[in-house]
């Protein structure tokens, strides 16, 4: 299932069940690391806001030691600080990196912003160097927007 609009539509069956934000988050992560082959790794991390940390939830692939991130470290805590999306199509190139796995080679976070703060992100890595096109960065922005009204 290649095509974005029906990944979209499963996304946003899922986003708008009767299931708590939790599963709803690990079910994306499923069905979008299971659909999509360039998606090697898919996680949602939450934010502290008093702490100014991110910390990991429900995810897709192998797990990691990445479970918490200041905000400002790496691409993820860069993402949190800019309140913007970051696609990192080779991450040996990226100063600020924070290695995952040795045969992560690309990287998209796209933060999800409620009232003007966020309150978590999508975070997807990549064994493929350049894998997210802007397809991607839109599904994955339109999922965070959903997601962000079922959010406290």
């Amino acid at each position: 299932m290649s095509n974005y609009k029906d990944i979209w539509f499963q996304c946003e069956t899922i986003i708008h069940s009767q299931s708590v934000l939790k599963e709803k988050m690990q079910a994306i992560c499923d069905f979008l690391g299971n659909h999509l082959p360039s998606y090697d790794w898919v996680g949602f991390y939450l934010s502290d806001v008093t702490n100014k940390k991110l910390h990991l939830g429900p995810f897709y692939g192998e797990p990691t030691e990445h479970t918490s991130i200041s905000y400002g470290k790496g691409v993820c805590g860069q993402a949190v600080e800019a309140q913007k999306t970051f696609v990192i199509d080779d991450v040996a190139e990226e100063k600020n990196y924070i290695a995952c796995s040795i045969h992560v080679k690309s990287e998209i976070v796209v933060p999800i912003i409620k009232n003007q703060i966020v309150v978590g992100q999508i975070d997807i890595d990549s064994h493929t160097l350049a894998a997210f096109k802007q397809k991607d960065q839109q599904l994955l922005e339109h999922i965070c927007r959903e997601l962000a009204t079922y959010i406290e």
